[in-house]
Formats: structure tokens, sequence, C-alpha cells
């Protein structure tokens, strides 16, 4: 990056980088836009009945896989340790480090 690209991108918040990524707004504004006036025509005008089923059936599909997927993945994560094992293995831990203080402490 250049010193002025540098500049630019500390002085106004923008960056060479950010702006040619930009690019892409208006492209999935033009297609959301597009996409809400067919689905109106589809509903209000060609077949009202089958493409309100179709999207009831998508969005129930997509509610209900995700739900599945957050089943699955509680059914296959393991158990977590008893809180006992966790406190036995932090005094473990912890023993070593207060007797090699000490032992520092009492040397010269």
């Amino acid at each position: 990056m250049s010193p002025k690209e540098l500049k630019v991108k500390y002085e106004c918040g923008w960056s060479a980088e950010y702006g040619q990524r930009q690019g892409h707004r208006r492209p999935i504004l033009a297609a959301s836009l597009i996409g809400i006036i067919l689905y109106g025509w589809l509903v209000f005008l060609w077949a009202p009945m089958i493409v309100l089923q179709i999207t009831a059936f998508i969005a129930v599909a997509f509610v209900l896989g995700i739900l599945a997927w957050i089943g699955y993945t509680m059914a296959t994560t393991p158990p977590p340790q008893p809180i006992e094992a966790i406190e036995e293995a932090m005094e473990k831990e912890s023993k070593p480090e207060a007797k090699g203080a000490e032992g520092e402490k009492k040397g010269p």
C-alpha cells in the first residue's frame, strides 16, 4: 500500500481495497428488488395458491432444518466433566506452582 493510500485510509476512514469491494452492493440491491417484484407477480397474478404453498414449505423446512442441526449438535456433544474433576485438576496444577514459588523464595 502506498503512503498516499495509507493517508487516505487513516484520514477518511476509507481504503482503496474497501472501495473496490463496494461494487457488490448495487447488484445485490437490484437482485433483491427484482426478486420482490417477481414474487409479487407470482403470488398475485400467476398462481397464488401453489406459490404460497411452496413458500410455506421452504420456510418450515428451513426452520425445522435448523432445529435438527441444533438437536444433532446437542446429541453428539460429549457431556461436560463433573465439577469435582475440574476442581481436582485445578488443585493439582496449583500445588506444584506454589511449591516452586516457595522454593525460589527460600533460596539466597
